[in-house]
């Protein structure tokens, strides 16, 4: 029999075509576009709880997991007329009408589209000035387990008591916690962000061995809290999110006691719907709960009269005042120091870069299985240097364009002796995606990391 080209799901007193509703999404557990479909409608009450009445990007996986996916922040323009928009305007000053889901049937709508994942802004649609969400991220780097996460959230929990707040936390899908504290909408993205930052500073000051608030990954540690999820026109996957991995996990809403005894691999595609049933929606009470911020921006200035400023920005936006020079730790200068320059750039050299975290650079590559391939057939090459790295020595950068992201491998040679250090090579790969090609390009030859070259349209775009 031939496989049916669409089937109809009828909710909200709508009905929603799901084309090619048997297209594996999935590989690995088979999961097909209707399965998504069904789950985000077991679902609905609670995702439409974390994603609902926001402005969402839609991450589309049209050939599924493991083939290539892309941001759209605007709303198709053939899309049923009961699909709401509202018009964002971002740090780089484009504007974008997002989608805004207000019932299932939008939910089912996004899943048609192949939407893996819900990325909401942090605002209500209705005020799209003053964030209702601060969203602390608990980033392990590479090699971190999830007994430490675990460790980490505890000591978030403590300080979110100590402040007065409220916290729910998720997991993320993938290898971190989120936690979520609801706020009255009375304070700025840039008041929401510094909050943010102070919290992820007094978290590293009482676990300094288990949690870092360094934004340069060079840097890090442990459990990463990545305050710049708070700036504006950052997105993270909200809760019942599915998540891009081989075995279709969810970002599942949790209890604080369940997060001692709970596997974020057992919340998946499958079994989330049979949880939903049974134990309802861990995050109901959340819109009962709305904090102020008081106690944090206090902390914050607290921590800016003893020295703690700005921390760095994301990439994308333009430099802000107060915010430290966007340059690796591994690119500043000594104090005092006069090193001899390029004669053709006036860049440092690279021997003169290779001061306290010696970086070099691996592969690039639009996929990152491709790019890590690289570091691979790099250990090959020097199984003696190889053998000294630790877990965080791979540092992988998720480089993203306005539509698509790319991925970029560096390794940081800290722990391996001087003597066995290998020279840069050729990158292998080196498939650095045309839409970033000339800009990295000019970037480097300026001597700027290109992860934190500020990207401007083609004809204006310069090395700054």
């Amino acid at each position: 029999m031939p496989k049916p080209e669409h089937e109809i799901l009828t909710v909200a007193g709508r009905e929603v075509a799901i084309s090619n509703p048997g297209k594996v999404l999935f590989p690995g557990t088979g999961h097909t576009k209707l399965d998504l479909a069904r789950y985000y409608l077991a679902v609905a009450d609670g995702a439409l709880r974390g994603a609902g009445e926001r402005p969402n990007v839609l991450v589309r996986y049209p050939n599924g997991v493991g083939s290539e996916f892309f941001f759209q922040k605007r709303a198709p323009s053939s899309r049923p007329p009961w699909i709401d928009i509202v018009t964002l305007s971002f740090p780089s000053g484009r504007t974008a009408e997002e989608v805004v889901p207000r019932d299932a049937a939008a939910l089912l709508w996004m899943a048609n589209l192949a939407c893996l994942e819900l990325h909401p802004h942090p605002v209500r649609a209705g005020d799209l000035d003053h964030p209702d969400e601060l969203r602390i991220d608990l980033d392990p780097v590479p090699g971190i387990e999830w007994p430490q996460i675990r460790d980490v959230a505890k000591v978030v929990r403590a300080t979110l008591d100590d402040l007065g707040l409220s916290g729910w936390p998720k997991t993320s899908g993938s290898r971190g916690i989120h936690v979520y504290v609801r706020l009255h909408q009375r304070w700025t993205f840039d008041q929401v962000r510094r909050a943010a930052l102070a919290f992820a500073r007094e978290v590293e000051r009482r676990a300094p061995a288990l949690a870092t608030s360094k934004w340069w990954k060079e840097e890090r540690h442990g459990v990463f809290l990545d305050y710049n999820q708070n700036a504006k026109d950052r997105t993270i996957a909200s809760a019942y999110s599915v998540r891009p991995t081989a075995d279709a996990r969810v970002s599942a809403p949790l209890t604080w006691d369940e997060i001692d005894d709970c596997n974020p691999a057992d919340f998946t595609l499958t079994t989330m719907p049979a949880r939903f049933a049974a134990v309802g929606d861990r995050h109901a009470g959340i819109d009962a709960a709305p904090c102020a911020l008081d106690a944090l921006l206090d902390l914050s200035a607290r921590q800016e009269r003893e020295g703690q400023g700005d921390a760095p920005w994301p990439p994308n936006y333009k430099k802000q005042a107060g915010e430290p020079p966007r340059v690796q730790p591994s690119k500043r200068r000594t104090p005092g120091a006069a090193p001899k320059r390029r004669a053709s750039t006036g860049a440092l050299t690279l021997d003169e870069r290779r001061r306290k975290h010696p970086l070099i650079e691996i592969g690039r590559a639009p996929k990152k299985e491709d790019a890590l391939a690289g570091v691979e057939r790099w250990k090959a090459r020097h199984p003696d240097a190889a053998k000294h790295l630790e877990p965080a020595d791979i540092l992988v950068d998720a480089m993203r364009g306005r539509f698509k992201t790319w991925t970029r491998i560096r390794i940081n040679l800290e722990h391996v002796p001087e003597e066995q250090r290998p020279q840069q090579e050729a990158l292998d790969p080196d498939e650095t995606p045309d839409e970033w090609a000339s800009a990295v390009r000019a970037a480097e030859a300026a001597g700027i990391d290109p992860a934190t070259w500020r990207r401007r349209p083609a004809k204006s775009r310069k090395a700054r």
